[in-house]
């Protein structure tokens, strides 16, 4: 049986201290992991299916064979493991900018860390995934599907220096990164934002908005998390 609590890491980073925790819950019977940003619960084990969506839904989205995928955000990785799962898929680029959080599924921290570290199609690179919106050579291929899941919402951001990407000119930029047809798909814990949806639809074509349920499995009630879904238009 694992410990009732471990703090299976903790570092300093530019973003603040990360830490990742491994916890036991006696009403489940489980091991819960969960990672803080400084006091702030940035995900965990338990609530998952908002990431799992995100990645189900991005891609149910996108068609055709053979793609290659971009995801922003490593997480615990529930994202990149789903889309792993679509047999659709080619290659997966996963982006994070603390290579602490690489370094967990590399040596194995997380439950995911196995699959997503000896994937051949799995590449887990440090990388600012909000450089995409500006002329930056380590990303000049473009994508099949790109599916974001970094800050909270396109107005809860993690960096002040996330906001630009939820503007128009952002999002021109990371459009330039998707073939045509492809599909941009972006997780937030905030209901639909009619605003933001509006910006989006300036961009891209089909535009829609899916709220997805995220059942608490220590209380008979769910939270709703928005994901967008966005193309550009088809050649």
């Amino acid at each position: 049986m694992s410990a009732r609590f471990e703090e299976l890491d903790w570092r300093q980073t530019p973003m603040g201290a990360i830490s990742l925790r491994r916890r036991r819950d006696p009403a489940l019977d489980v091991d819960v992991y969960e990672v803080k940003l400084d006091d702030d619960f940035l995900m965990s084990s338990l609530f998952t299916a908002g990431e799992v969506e995100l990645a189900r839904i991005g891609l149910a989205a996108t068609p055709g064979t053979g793609l290659d995928v971009l995801v922003g955000g490593l997480g615990l990785g529930y994202t990149a493991h789903t889309a792993l799962d679509d047999p659709r898929v080619r290659s997966l680029v996963v982006l994070d900018t603390l290579a602490e959080v690489i370094e967990w599924h590399e040596r194995k921290l997380v439950p995911l860390g196995e699959r997503l570290s000896a994937d051949p199609k799995c590449r887990l690179v440090k990388a600012d995934f909000f450089s995409l919106a500006t002329p930056a050579p380590e990303f000049t291929g473009r994508f099949h599907a790109i599916l974001l899941d970094i800050d909270h919402s396109p107005r809860h951001v993690l960096h002040p220096s996330h906001a630009s990407l939820y503007e128009a000119n952002g999002l021109t930029a990371l459009a330039e990164h998707l073939h045509p047809g492809g599909t941009f798909a972006l997780w937030s814990n905030d209901p639909p934002d009619a605003e933001f949806t509006k910006v989006l639809s300036g961009v891209f074509s089909d535009v829609r908005t899916h709220t997805v349920d995220v059942p608490n499995p220590l209380h008979a009630i769910s939270a709703a998390n928005t994901v967008y879904t966005a193309r550009t238009p088809a050649a």
